[in-house]
């Protein structure tokens, strides 16, 4: 066989590379609560003024500001309650003078009033209570359409459907909305190295990890998956599977074999599949082999069969590949900035990604356990990648170095 050159490129540009080659899956119509976790497919306009009404953010009483013009704590100001309103209520007195309603949080303003006194800060007398401050036009009120108004588009096209946005859908009386399909997606374990859970371990064989690694990354995005492994060492019965896999699903994952070794076949399949292959060598560590094709508006991508090259490379290529063809419109990882508390002395020729460990609280970061690239357990424990660019020799505590965060850890304990 042959072996291929082949031209790294930066890990920048192998991104933009794969955003510019997705398409949007289709759009289709779903019940609002089983739209959690789609991205919308059209803009949410809001179908009225929010708040709809003027109305009371506290329980306690609407009163005339001018009433308490003046009012001081030698001068305490009284007022007399005239009527009793709950939220879902109107009162139809119209305040006069001294008068004042006793509101409750959610109630509309009665007319005539234009002041809402907190509970809190009356005393209470048999005609109603005291005040010992003024208060001006407008205090403690929500006003009608301060929030929102009737027409505002208040969720755009390529918002990923939370709880909150689910409540936004049903203030609004969207009981259908519009969404996009989710990606379907085929992961492939190649190698006749690999052995499944139920399997026994035998001399030169080591555990199948990537393939159920990436089912559970996938489904963590609510993205189903069908899974293959391909245990023989033949290229005809790995050509057929993959292309037969790349017909029926949008994304192809496959795990090792892309290197230049002898048996590596996944190069020779992207020729013969007729795949446009964006790149096949990336200035990175670990996993510089990663290799991304396309076929007919569906993705091959070529991940490491190291579990650490293969971990990186599906959180920088495919989740950014997935997140645009569901249609969302922040696709890209999220970085800080955080304070080097180790020294990470290794020299990077290549931009390297550090499995790592991110402390929110004092927001240093440190390489997190056993760190090479055959590495599994740091994948386990670590929150974050620590982002060393290309030419630089090394870094010591103290150095303020990017991080790539992959999910949020919990507190030590409640701040407050």
């Amino acid at each position: 066989m042959m072996l291929e050159k082949r031209t790294p490129i930066p890990v920048r540009e192998a991104i933009e590379k794969c955003i510019q080659h997705v398409k949007h899956k289709n759009i289709k119509t779903v019940n609002y609560l089983e739209s959690l976790g789609y991205v919308l497919a059209e803009d949410i306009v809001a179908t009225y003024d929010i708040p709809m009404f003027n109305k009371s953010p506290y329980d306690g009483f609407a009163i005339r500001s001018e009433a308490s013009k003046d009012a001081s704590g030698e001068q305490r100001k009284h007022f007399t309650v005239v009527d009793h309103i709950g939220a879902g209520t109107v009162s139809d007195k119209a305040l006069q003078g001294n008068e004042a309603v006793r509101i409750m949080t959610g109630a509309a303003i009665p007319e005539g009033a234009d002041a809402v006194v907190m509970l809190e800060q009356t005393v209470a007398t048999e005609e109603g209570f005291t005040l010992r401050k003024p208060f001006t036009s407008g205090e403690n009120i929500s006003f009608q359409g301060e929030e929102c108004k009737k027409g505002d588009i208040v969720l755009t096209r390529g918002t990923k459907v939370t709880p909150g946005v689910i409540a936004v859908l049903a203030t609004f009386s969207y009981a259908e909305v519009k969404v996009y399909e989710r990606p379907s997606v085929a992961i492939i374990a190649t190698g006749s190295e690999l052995v499944d859970i139920n399997e026994s371990l035998t001399p030169g064989k080591i555990r199948n990890s990537n393939g159920p690694m990436i089912i559970g990354l996938c489904k963590d995005m609510n993205i189903e998956v069908n899974s293959y492994h391909v245990k023989a060492d033949d290229y005809n019965t790995l050509f057929n599977v993959v292309r037969d896999a790349q017909v029926s699903h949008d994304i192809v994952i496959t795990t090792g074999g892309v290197s230049v070794g002898d048996f590596d076949y996944m190069p020779q399949i992207y020729k013969d599949l007729e795949a446009d292959v964006l790149f096949n060598k990336i200035a990175m560590r670990p996993g510089s082999v990663t290799t991304v094709a396309v076929k007919d508006n569906h993705f091959l991508f070529g991940l490491s069969g190291n579990p650490s090259a293969c971990y990186t490379g599906f959180e920088l290529y495919t989740r950014p590949v997935i997140k645009t063809m569901m249609g969302e419109r922040d696709v890209y990882p999220t970085f800080v900035k955080a304070t080097l508390s180790e020294d990470f002395t290794k020299a990077n020729p290549f931009t390297r990604f550090i499995r790592a460990d991110l402390d929110y609280n004092t927001m240093t970061v440190k390489p997190s356990g056993f760190n090479k690239s055959n590495a599994v357990v740091a994948i386990a424990t670590s929150n974050s990648m620590i982002v060393l660019p290309g030419g630089t020799r090394g870094f010591v505590a103290g150095d303020t170095v990017d991080v790539l965060v992959n999910r949020l850890s919990a507190s030590n304990g409640v701040p407050w």
